[in-house]
């Protein structure tokens, strides 16, 4: 990626594709991405970015107004986590041998892991909670939907991913971010018969959304889910 700047607007510029229209998308971080048809010079694409200015502005400001929503963490008992789309409270428990588990409706967190290694280590129990369960479901959905796109895969791993939820390598692996099963199962769904389908299509082309829509009708109901939830989706 290029990065490039038009007046106050900020993108990041890529390759060209082979559609005829500029794809110009506001990622989960707020940067700007432009990808323009083959050809298009950089300057192309800075006049092209000039004339879609309202366009950005207004959807830069409701990416604003869904990540007012970021979830502020305090590490105290009642405090709700998520997981495959169910709200859990905590509860900060003595004498427990697993840093993280969940029992009886609830995230129940050793008390002695907290108090020793702060919010950091009470993170990380989260988060390895999150990628050890999203191994085995992520497998499980892999295994199901794989043969109904057309793909093989050689490797999966749920791990932290930035500001990405997927990814999928020209070797058949994917990856997942652990965030992903926060969200509930149709989501998860998604994110999986998202990135099979892109083995197929490496880029957003209606070729790929055909691909998505074979097995997932309604899949632009669970993006949208996406867009609006998404930056719930944290601890």
């Amino acid at each position: 990626m290029t990065p490039r700047r038009v007046r106050d607007i900020e993108y990041q510029l890529l390759p060209g594709s082979q559609r005829k229209t500029t794809d110009i998308v506001i990622e989960r971080n707020g940067q700007i991405v432009v990808r323009p048809p083959v050809g298009y010079t950089p300057e192309q694409v800075d006049s092209l970015v000039e004339s879609k200015r309202l366009w950005i502005y207004r959807n830069l400001a409701e990416w604003k107004d869904l990540n007012a929503t970021a979830v502020a963490r305090e590490w105290v008992n009642g405090e709700t986590f998520l997981y495959l789309g169910g709200a859990y409270r905590l509860s900060l428990v003595s004498g427990q041998d697993e840093s993280l588990k969940l029992k009886d409706g609830r995230f129940c967190l050793s008390r002695d892991l907290i108090e020793q290694g702060g919010t950091q280590a009470a993170r990380t129990a989260f988060e390895q909670f999150y990628a050890d369960k999203g191994q085995q479901r992520f497998a499980d959905r892999v295994a199901y939907f794989a043969p109904k796109v057309g793909v093989e895969i050689s490797s999966i791993r749920v791990k932290d991913m930035g500001y990405r939820w997927a990814s999928c390598g020209r070797n058949g692996a994917l990856n997942f971010h652990w965030k992903c099963m926060m969200a509930p199962p149709k989501i998860i769904d998604y994110f999986v018969v998202h990135e099979l389908c892109h083995f197929h299509h490496r880029n957003h082309t209606d070729a790929f959304w055909n691909e998505v829509d074979k097995v997932l009708p309604d899949w632009r109901e669970r993006k949208e889910w996406l867009r609006k939830r998404g930056a719930s989706l944290d601890i």
